[in-house]
């Protein structure tokens, strides 16, 4: 016997609750944040935005171009500028590129502006999500899986300073955008007493 999660059916007392926040995504490549951000976005009625997309209509170059021709040092710069704008938009869900949240000041910007969420994944998951596509610069190397564990390994305990940390597993997208609409909850609650 499987049991209806309460939280998608109270998705409008939770959207009020944290109506002034844009709700933002972070963690590694292939956590999730695009698709899940997409549902999460949809089941909230807000806009999504995937920060990735936007740098890319902003340089009007793909993520790998940008790495090639300027390096990842300028690309962050753009990152963050791009991200900036975003977050002084009207409150949406937004994806933020897996290494957005490591720079202090976009860190910063995210914490003031936005509720931050960690779709914490573990590498197994991460891998088999990301070895289907090629498109990952940072994965461009002779051990691409060696590669991500290091990134998780490096980055954990900067992306567990998020307001929230949210399990992303294998098996329908709807069973994440529940788990955060329960964290958001609880989070709302703790907000404002």
């Amino acid at each position: 016997m499987t049991t209806k999660s309460t939280y998608s059916s109270d998705a409008g007392r939770i959207e009020a609750a944290i109506a002034d926040r844009t709700i933002a995504l972070v963690g590694l490549m292939g956590a999730g944040k695009s698709t899940v951000g997409k549902r999460l976005a949809n089941t909230l009625g807000r806009d999504f935005y995937d920060s990735d997309d936007e740098i890319e209509k902003a340089a009007g170059l793909s993520i790998s171009d940008i790495f090639t021709l300027h390096g990842e040092a300028e690309f962050r710069r753009g990152e963050r500028r791009v991200l900036e704008r975003l977050l002084n938009q009207p409150p949406h869900v937004l994806a933020t590129g897996g290494g957005a949240y490591l720079n202090s000041e976009t860190r910063a910007l995210l914490q003031e502006k936005a509720v931050t969420i960690w779709l914490n994944a573990d590498l197994e998951t991460l891998w088999r999500r990301v070895s289907k596509r090629s498109h990952r610069p940072l994965l461009k190397a002779d051990n691409p899986k060696g590669v991500l564990g290091k990134l998780l390994n490096e980055r954990t305990p900067i992306y567990e300073q998020a307001d929230l940390v949210v399990r992303s597993e294998e098996g329908p997208h709807k069973a994440t955008v529940n788990s955060i609409l329960k964290a958001l909850d609880l989070w709302s609650k703790a907000q404002h007493g």
